[in-house]
């Protein structure tokens, strides 16, 4: 058996190296690969030392949908930004907006969508969510046409540094008429 502190710094190296998260298992499939039979509660163990040691640094271990992951915090990102500047690949409103409504209402069709935007969806959007690997297709409605139902994938919670879907910030209530009138009169 190997020692906490070993253990912890094996763990380190596999999150580093792997450049994805990683689930528990995955782990500890690793550690067996390397005859270190670990069991998942020691594997948690080193996970949080981990957590503690880089408490006062620029990285974090992050729990993501897809498991841990080694990531710079978010405050530190800034410094980053110019190594990464790629301008070609600018996201649109129309694609936010897209991606907000099939992750808060989700499943949703391309034409509940386009109910709730009030404008078509661009066959491009959707092309783009699908190749990012943001949406997949989770079924399809039993109306005319057999429309596609639509829903977010754990790469869309990776990407957007969320555990499960309830992490989403919560949608701001709708104004009441009343509420409405008020906030124009007062502006």
């Amino acid at each position: 058996m190997t020692n906490i502190e070993n253990l912890t710094n094996i763990i380190e190296s596999i999150l580093f190296g792997a450049g994805r998260p990683i689930r528990l298992s995955e782990i500890k499939t690793l550690l067996g690969s390397q005859n270190l039979d670990i069991d998942l509660p020691s594997i948690k163990i080193a996970l949080n030392s981990l957590e503690a040691r880089y408490e006062e640094s620029s990285i974090e271990i992050k729990e993501v949908a897809s498991g841990f992951r080694m990531q710079i915090k978010e405050e530190y990102g800034d410094c980053l930004y110019p190594l990464w500047n790629d301008t070609t690949n600018r996201i649109s409103k129309a694609f936010m907006e897209t991606v907000s409504i099939i992750a808060y209402k989700q499943p949703v069709t391309r034409g509940d969508i386009e109910d709730i935007r009030g404008v078509s969806v661009s066959t491009q959007i959707i092309r783009s969510l699908l190749d990012r690997e943001w949406i997949k297709v989770s079924g399809y409605r039993d109306a005319p046409g057999r429309p596609a139902l639509y829903e977010t994938t754990k790469t869309f919670l990776n990407d957007l540094n969320l555990k499960s879907i309830n992490d989403l910030p919560p949608l701001p209530e709708a104004l009441s008429a009343e509420e409405a009138l008020d906030q124009l009169e007062v502006g």
